[in-house]
C-alpha cells in the first residue's frame, strides 16, 4: 500500500520577493477537492505566497484556464487540482490524458504548474491523497509550482513568448513606426 512508503521531500525554496500562486480547481468531487485546496494553500501559506483561486467544470478546462492566466493575468505559477475517478467508459483515459498532456505542453512553455490532479480507480483512493493529513497531493502539487517558481528566478526569470520580438521592441534608433528615418 502506498501508504506505508516514505519518500523524499525537497526543502521548501525561499523566495526573496512575493510569489503571486493561482490555484485552478474543478470541483466535481467537492470534499475532495476542497481537502486539495487545503493541502495547497497551506504549503503556499508556509512559502510566503500569496493565491488566488478559480473554478472551473472540470479537469479538461484546467490548462485551458491557466493558458487564460498567463496570457492575460500576472502569476508566477499555477496549482492544478480536481479529481477523476475510473468510470465505466473510456472518458477517463480522455480525461486523464487531455487534462495531463494539456498541463506538460504548458509547462514545456515555460509556466510554472504544479499538477495535482489526482487520476484514481476509486473514491477511496482519491480521498487518501487529497486529505492534507494523509498524502497531502494538493500541498504536494503547490510545493512543485513553488519549486519551478524558484527555479525561474535563479535562471533569469520569466520570458514571454518565443521567436520573433514585437516590432515596436526592434525598432532602430531614430526609425518612425514605419522604419523610415524620424524627420
Amino acid at each position: 500500500m502506498a501508504g506505508h512508503e516514505t519518500h523524499y521531500t525537497l526543502p521548501r525554496p525561499d523566495f526573496d520577493r512575493p510569489v503571486k500562486l493561482l490555484i485552478v480547481v474543478a470541483p466535481y468531487y467537492r470534499d475532495i477537492a476542497d481537502n486539495l485546496i487545503a493541502g495547497a494553500r497551506a504549503e503556499a501559506e508556509a512559502a510566503g505566497a500569496s493565491v488566488e483561486l478559480v473554478e472551473v467544470p472540470g479537469a479538461l478546462e484546467i490548462p485551458t484556464a491557466i493558458g487564460i492566466a498567463n496570457r492575460l493575468s500576472h502569476f508566477d505559477g499555477f496549482v492544478a487540482l480536481g479529481c477523476v475517478i475510473r468510470g465505466e467508459t473510456t472518458h477517463y483515459e480522455t480525461v486523464c490524458n487531455d487534462s495531463s498532456r494539456a498541463i506538460q505542453l504548458l509547462g514545456l512553455q515555460g509556466l510554472c504548474i504544479g499538477n495535482g490532479i489526482l487520476t484514481v480507480e476509486n473514491r477511496a483512493q482519491a480521498e487518501v491523497r487529497a486529505d492534507p493529513q494523509a498524502m497531502n497531493k494538493g500541498g504536494g502539487a503547490a510545493a512543485a509550482a513553488l519549486h519551478l517558481v524558484a527555479l525561474t528566478r535563479k535562471w533569469g526569470g520569466s520570458k514571454k513568448g518565443v521567436g520573433f520580438l514585437p516590432r515596436e521592441d526592434t525598432l532602430l534608433a531614430g526609425q518612425s513606426d514605419d522604419g523610415h528615418p524620424k524627420a
